[in-house]
């Protein structure tokens, strides 16, 4: 049997990545497919994962995102009818699940975020189950017309996947030339171009600027900033505005290692933010929507403090990272609740497969 997955975002590509080895393992056919967007492009290379490259990133403009869209669901088709998978999985996909849809292949949706509306309505409604974390209430999902009885949870968050039994390499930190000796505050950029944030996309491109300067002005040169951009647009933002004072991959790298070494995290989107919270690093998201179901799980749990104001972000961050107390607590509690969840792909892989 052969396995479509469509990988389209950084996170979808260490998931697929895993489920994709396990697959394989148990004599599964796959086939995945990307479309033309850096930091998957080059996440994919860097864990040396083959993926066919159909179509790109539409950015932010609803009228491009509409016509990419069309065109890779076009381009898509001729790839998927030559290749004839038998199966199709991917997170809220929307060309996956018109494609699969159109040549008859059954299409199963992993998702944890039915905050994303325009995708969720293009992809739920058409798919044949939909795992998601239990995290994530059944009501949530209603919305969508996916009965109940179809919806898979799984008691675990999906960056599980990728970082049980993760041990991190050394080496992958040398390009960036960090002083272990000295805080590390890691901040991630939020998502600019996503449809859920359409209407903020002005206050969105600015609060990581901010957040930067306040820290650099409080820390007064006694910490190291890092900082993870998502668009070339913003790594020349950040790179014009703080220059040497900051640190910016030249390239996309893994991130675990880098997370594994901060003092803080501060975070504009969720995966990473959950990456670091159940790695045991202290965590702060100023996602500027409104919490997801996972945001507040992991909120309310103690492992991630939400905050907005620029300044207080960046007092609560130094007040961190000058602090040796948190690392531990959050340490313990972490890996608390990572061994009370489950395996996700196992869950998967035995719904779909009977395996």
């Amino acid at each position: 049997m052969k396995v479509w997955l469509d990988v389209l975002t950084p996170k979808q590509a260490n998931f697929f990545g895993e489920l994709q080895r396990r697959l394989s393992a148990k004599g599964f056919k796959t086939l995945l497919t990307t479309r033309e967007y850096r930091e998957v492009n080059e996440l994919l290379e860097l864990r040396s994962i083959k993926a066919i490259e159909v179509g790109r990133h539409g950015g932010g403009e609803l009228s491009e995102k509409l016509v990419e869209s069309s065109k890779r669901v076009s381009a898509l088709a001729k790839v998927v009818e030559e290749e004839r998978p038998e199966v199709a999985i991917s997170f809220s996909s929307p060309e996956a699940a018109r494609v699969a849809f159109g040549l008859k292949i059954p299409h199963y949706c992993i998702s944890d975020s039915p905050h994303a509306e325009a995708v969720c309505k293009l992809t739920v409604p058409l798919s044949e189950k939909l795992f998601t974390p239990w995290v994530v209430p059944l009501y949530a999902w209603k919305k969508y017309g996916m009965n109940p009885r179809d919806i898979v949870r799984y008691r675990a968050l999906d960056p599980t996947v990728w970082l049980g039994g993760y041990k991190a390499d050394p080496k992958l930190l040398d390009g960036l030339k960090l002083d272990l000796s000295k805080p590390i505050v890691v901040i991630r950029s939020p998502e600019e171009f996503a449809a859920y944030l359409s209407d903020r996309s002005s206050s969105v491109s600015e609060i990581a600027s901010e957040i930067i300067a306040k820290f650099l002005e409080l820390a007064d040169g006694d910490s190291q900033v890092v900082i993870l951009p998502r668009y070339d647009s913003q790594f020349e933002r950040f790179k014009k505005r703080f220059g040497n004072r900051i640190i910016i991959p030249e390239h996309v790298i893994d991130a675990v290692p880098l997370i594994q070494s901060a003092s803080v995290f501060v975070g504009g989107g969720g995966t990473m933010t959950a990456e670091a919270a159940l790695l045991g690093i202290p965590a702060i998201s100023y996602y500027p929507g409104e919490p997801t179901f996972v945001d507040r799980f992991l909120t309310t749990y103690g492992l991630v403090e939400r905050l907005h104001d620029p300044g207080r972000i960046a007092q609560r961050a130094l007040a961190i990272s000058r602090s040796g107390e948190f690392r531990e607590f959050y340490r313990k509690k972490a890996a608390r609740l990572v061994r009370s969840m489950e395996d996700p792909l196992r869950v998967i892989i035995k719904r779909i497969f009977k395996q």
